[in-house]
């Protein structure tokens, strides 16, 4: 029984890798080995490998798709929204788990209800709304979206690590006379940093990836984000079908979130795992 119980664990295991290499690998090394190709070559045979490295594909790239600009404006979205968002979405958790008062029962259902209604629902009213506030084609305008609009999952995973601390860390604080924005900022937060790291990468991918609100709202070319500027770059290739510099754009923007999930890859894992044990 346990031979054959091994046997079909180890099967599953070898359809799990063969359906990641399928899936992910294989997409990868395809995606990089036709950017260095030259066109003629691509529209020879897609399968073949170049005959000599065109590296200044990339080059041609950055100058194409304009990418000095285009970072600059997703650094700028991506870090103000994730220093924000994930300090309202601690200051949120830490309010909702640790602060005793009335309504906070009815404000975790309103919460969990959120969870079942398509957020596409608020698109035109929160446009108008931005109209309105003078915040559309404005990179400072997306992140107050992005900021104040919270994360039911970030403020759930957020929770299960505030709601494990031991109450007497705040009680003996208030003794010492400590102000509730201080406990926040000395004891829950030092003590939910693994969770907040967690949170802030997710922020992060979401953000970087993010393509219908910066979409929606701006309209200048020279504020797009990566997601955005991909778009259009693809939209342009039905005009010149320079298709192995788009591929070596897309390299070129998959590098932050590649870059980051090899650096912070162990922390992710390691917050996900103690988040899920904690809650």
């Amino acid at each position: 029984m346990k031979e054959k119980t091994s046997l079909i664990g180890d099967t599953l295991w070898r359809i799990c890798l063969v359906a990641f290499a399928i899936s992910i690998i294989v997409p990868l090394l395809w995606l990089i080995y036709e950017s260095l190709k030259t066109n003629r070559e691509f529209f020879q045979d897609i399968w073949s490998l170049p005959d000599v490295l065109q590296w200044k594909n990339y080059v041609k790239a950055w100058e194409t798709f304009k990418f000095g600009q285009v970072f600059f404006n997703t650094l700028y979205y991506v870090g103000g929204s994730l220093l924000l968002g994930t300090f309202l979405t601690a200051i949120n958790a830490f309010a909702l788990t640790r602060i005793q008062f009335k309504g906070r029962a009815f404000i975790w259902s309103t919460i969990m209800l959120s969870l079942f209604l398509p957020g596409i629902n608020a698109l035109v009213p929160q446009y108008v709304l931005m109209r309105d506030l003078h915040l559309t084609n404005s990179l400072t305008g997306l992140i107050i979206l992005d900021s104040l609009g919270e994360s039911v999952f970030f403020l759930l995973l957020l929770s299960g690590f505030m709601q494990s601390l031991p109450k007497e860390l705040e009680e003996g604080a208030f003794v010492d006379g400590a102000s509730l924005f201080q406990v926040f900022w000395k004891i829950i937060m030092p003590l939910s940093m693994a969770g907040i790291v967690t949170v802030g990468i997710f922020k992060f991918i979401g953000l970087y990836n993010n393509f219908l609100a910066p979409f929606i709202y701006l309209g200048d070319e020279s504020k797009y984000t990566m997601a955005v500027n991909m778009y259009f770059a693809n939209q342009r290739m039905q005009y010149s079908s320079d298709w192995v510099t788009l591929f070596a754009g897309v390299v070129i923007s998959m590098l932050p979130p590649v870059i980051l999930y090899v650096l912070f890859q162990r922390k992710v894992m390691e917050g996900a795992t103690l988040g899920a044990v904690k809650g």
